[in-house]
């Protein structure tokens, strides 16, 4: 399926112009079964795909910004979602602990096992969606996270 080269818009095969932004699809050449092709900036969807996840949310929000593609934009918005969503929870996990020392007015060593092992989880899961997140994308798989991937789809909104 040929691509809009300027907003990334899935375009007819014999269309002249986008009926997204109106854009010449001169430039929009079919890709053969199973190649990416590269846009102006030279990344095919694959390569952009994976770096959407190389610093989680930030990559994520960048590509989701710049690049048009609906395989890139999708997996900047889950990158975005998901690394976002788990840094929150890290956030709050921390928040949790250091206030309620200090509140309480005494250190807890179970509640210190209990922030550390939970802190460690999100950190391995993290860890676990950011490889696979980036294996797939380069794979050129449109790999869903459970329940981040539905966020996702309302963001760039259903595209194939």
């Amino acid at each position: 399926m040929p691509h809009c080269s300027k907003c990334g818009t899935v375009v007819d095969a014999g269309a002249a112009f986008c009926h997204n932004c109106g854009a010449s699809t001169g430039a929009a050449v079919a890709a053969p079964a199973g190649v990416a092709m590269p846009t102006q900036t030279g990344l095919s969807e694959n390569v952009a795909g994976l770096l959407c996840y190389v610093l989680g949310w930030i990559t994520g929000l960048i590509f989701l910004l710049i690049d048009k593609r609906p395989f890139v934009r999708f997996h900047a918005a889950q990158s975005l979602i998901a690394f976002g969503a788990l840094q929150i929870i890290s956030i709050i996990l921390t928040m949790g602990f250091v206030g309620g020392s200090v509140f309480s007015g005494a250190f807890s060593w179970s509640a210190f096992g209990f922030w550390i092992t939970m802190r460690h989880l999100v950190v391995l899961i993290a860890f676990i969606a950011w490889i696979v997140g980036m294996i797939k994308a380069y794979q050129h798989e449109r790999f869903r996270f459970p329940i981040v991937a539905d966020f996702a789809d309302q963001i760039v909104g259903k595209q194939s």
